[in-house]
């Protein structure tokens, strides 16, 4: 198969084994590594690639989803995206049911914590041009890092430190989601935090 026959078939900018599967597609493996070594197609993870002339079309963010699912994309990342803590993150952060990963590509640096099945809520999915991926709402991006650095946290000094924005913090959570949220983690050391801050 050519490799211009091959792209109009899968006809999105990645691709997965799955992919070549459900399209039927005729491809061997010896000529998915020729393509790769000619520059064609950047391997993202083992069974997961991207056409390189329409990289710019796929977002960190959906390859966040694409590497490790099911996953969201929450901690620094997404506290960073709503403004509530003042640093930028360049490490895509996020929480799965799967075991703990990091993964590093030509997309950046991508991180997933591992948290329990019943913990695992309070998302939004958002759409791109060429698929999705899942966002925590702000107020689970929240408990879900205070959750994950519970052993940092022990008094005000340390919520101080966490550097929280609590100007956009009130603007952007909704205290009654929170507490149900808050209520589903079952900690008592996570609501004497959260009574702290907000």
């Amino acid at each position: 198969m050519k490799y211009q026959d091959f792209k109009r078939a899968i006809n999105k900018p990645y691709f997965s084994r799955m992919d070549i599967l459900l399209n039927r597609v005729d491809v061997f493996g010896h000529q998915l590594s020729s393509w790769r070594k000619k520059g064609y197609l950047e391997n993202v993870k083992k069974g997961l690639d991207v056409f390189v002339d329409e990289k710019g079309k796929v977002s960190p963010e959906e390859i966040s989803f694409l590497l490790y699912q099911p996953s969201y994309l929450s901690l620094e990342y997404a506290l960073c995206h709503y403004g509530i803590i003042p640093e930028m993150v360049f490490t895509k952060t996020a929480v799965t049911t799967k075991t703990t990963r990091k993964f590093s590509n030509g997309f950046g640096a991508f991180s997933y914590r591992h948290i329990q099945p019943k913990l695992f809520f309070g998302y939004v999915t958002k759409n791109t041009a060429s698929g999705t991926y899942l966002l925590a709402e702000p107020e689970k991006a929240l408990l879900d890092y205070l959750y994950f650095n519970l052993g940092k946290i022990n008094d005000e000094n340390d919520v101080s430190g966490l550097r929280i924005n609590t100007e956009e913090l009130e603007k952007c959570i909704d205290r009654t989601k929170l507490d149900t949220y808050l209520a589903e983690f079952g900690i008592r050391k996570l609501e004497r935090i959260i009574r702290m801050i907000v």
